[in-house]
């Protein structure tokens, strides 16, 4: 298997710290705690890069091999997004979303300080995306 400049082997997953460690070291924090939030709000969810998308993505289990993609944690150099790719169906009471006008699907929270990670927003509604995406899926 070839291995690029950092050791990664292509066919092996690539880690989250690899992906982030492209990014300035204030938003790799910031998408840690994201990670963080997401793992926490949702335990069940299995993480894994998307180098394409250069994401971190999240699928909740359905039963055997089946899951559904739920969320994502995408890292640039300016901020971080918590992504939803059935955003649009979540409950937005407060307008904390942000994407409508920009994304037919998806909505997402944009996190800048580690002030932004203190929002309640961001684990209520990575469960309730979890959860959402399991509607219908199962069986």
């Amino acid at each position: 298997m070839p291995a690029d400049r950092r050791g990664v082997t292509h066919d092996a997953p690539l880690p989250p710290e690899v992906l982030l460690a492209d990014y300035p070291p204030v938003m790799a924090a910031l998408a840690e705690g994201l990670r963080r939030i997401v793992l926490a709000a949702v335990p069940e969810a299995v993480e894994r890069v998307r180098p394409g998308w250069r994401v971190i993505g999240y699928d909740v289990p359905l039963g055997g091999r089946r899951s559904a993609y739920f969320a994502w944690v995408m890292p640039q150099h300016e901020h971080v997004h918590l992504g939803f790719p059935w955003g649009v169906m979540l409950l937005d009471r407060d307008g904390a979303l942000q994407g409508e006008g920009e994304a037919k699907r998806a909505r997402w929270f944009t996190v800048g300080t580690a002030d932004d990670l203190r929002d309640p927003h961001l684990a209520e509604y990575a469960r309730a995306a979890a959860d959402l995406a399991a509607v219908g899926r199962r069986g």
